[in-house]
């Protein structure tokens, strides 16, 4: 059996015990500018009908009353952190996917700790008496169900799926519930009149890969209840990010080259404090209408560099048609490693090896001083120069 932990509101969650004035109150952790997007919602902000990713302006116009925090990014580490300390401490099979979930492989872990739903309820006691934090738990045979489950009893809930209601709970589960069913396939699955996972069944799994290709194939073997994805351990990360709603839509290419940059710097030092390179760059494009699309290529070589993150990210965007004004831009990198592990080295290096060498030597540099007097001790001189002009 497989468990999907996932914490209810987590930053929310974080702020409302932290400071008890909060508790039971409508709140958002967000910025308080009018571009602001809500990260989190507490319990009592949803039933105004607010969730995350809607902006802070239309926020307020359902709860007037409603509180904005701004929040803490390194307090919600430390806590998700012990989190997963504690989940560890129940099975070395660990997997998790992002600050405030992961996956629990409890084979072989029923001698030490009792069936599934017992040590479902072990580890939200857990975590409630540590850390003074609720949590949802799902529980199948299967990742897949696992999360769906986490969430259908939220806040605070423990949903079980064993063996032999796997099959009537696919039959009734509706498509939508799915990882992967977004608002593009949820069109298609309307036309093929599919309203639950069950139905899927009715169609062949070549008809299916014509529809969603990749996920057609997906979707064939989960509607049987078939998901042979492992619980991966370890602390590999597989991306890293940055991207910030920005305070005013932009259009000119000075404006999203700063943007750009401002960004590559942020994930470039973060891959070398953790000591990691990428192989895949990639962008992210929010549009004034929120339509968004993102663009990502692979890199000639292992990268940790912020110029060369950003001499990718740049590339991408300039072969990018911008029709409409920009309110998000966003950088990422992927297929990363750590730079000690071995890697078959290229026969002929590019020409441009010394070169990126240099460049990394030189945001070492940098990231020394930084951590010593701040990110902002040290700008790069085009930042600067946006920033003195704004």
């Amino acid at each position: 059996m497989i468990l999907h932990i996932d914490m209810d509101a987590f930053f929310a969650a974080v702020e409302q015990r932290d400071d008890p004035q909060l508790k039971g109150r409508p709140i958002v952790v967000s910025g308080h500018s009018k571009r602001s997007v809500v990260s989190t919602a507490s319990y009592e902000a949803r039933r105004f009908g607010i969730h995350s990713a809607m902006p802070v302006f239309q926020a307020r116009e359902k709860c007037p009353h409603l509180i904005i925090v701004p929040g803490d990014k390194a307090k919600y580490a430390r806590d998700s952190k012990k989190i997963m300390e504690i989940l560890l401490n129940f099975s070395p099979l660990v997997e998790p996917v992002s600050i405030d979930e992961a996956y629990v492989d409890i084979k072989g872990c029923g001698k030490l700790f009792g069936p599934p739903r017992a040590i479902a309820v072990k580890i939200k006691k857990t975590i409630l008496d540590r850390l003074g934090l609720t949590c949802s738990i799902g529980i199948a045979p299967v990742k897949f169900l696992a999360k769906i489950a986490s969430d259908m009893n939220k806040p605070d809930g423990l949903t079980l799926i064993p063996m032999e209601d796997m099959d009537q709970t696919i039959k009734i589960l509706p498509i939508e519930k799915i990882p992967g069913v977004g608002r593009q396939a949820m069109e298609q699955m309307k036309s093929l009149k599919i309203k639950t996972l069950g139905d899927v069944r009715k169609l062949n799994t070549d008809l299916l890969e014509r529809k969603f290709g990749k996920f057609g194939t997906r979707l064939s073997l989960l509607c049987r209840g078939i998901d042979d994805t492992p619980v991966e351990t370890g602390s590999d990360r597989k991306s890293i990010s940055s991207e910030t709603t920005l305070s005013e839509d932009i259009h000119e290419l000075w404006d999203a080259k700063a943007e750009l940059l401002a960004h590559s710097q942020r994930v470039g030092r973060d891959l070398r404090k953790k000591s990691l390179v990428c192989r895949n760059v990639s962008i992210k494009i929010k549009f004034s209408d929120f339509s968004q699309i993102t663009r990502s290529r692979k890199t000639q070589s292992w990268i940790c560099s912020s110029k060369a993150i950003f001499d990718h990210a740049l590339a991408l965007y300039e072969n990018v048609k911008i029709t409409k004004k920009i309110r998000l831009l966003g950088v990422g990198v992927s297929h990363l490693r750590d730079v000690h592990a071995p890697v078959q080295m290229d026969l002929l290096q590019p020409a441009d090896h010394r070169v990126k060498k240099q460049w990394e030597t030189v945001d070492k540099a940098v990231d020394s001083v930084e951590e010593k007097f701040g990110h902002d001790f040290i700008k790069k001189a085009s930042l600067a120069r946006k920033q003195k002009e704004g």
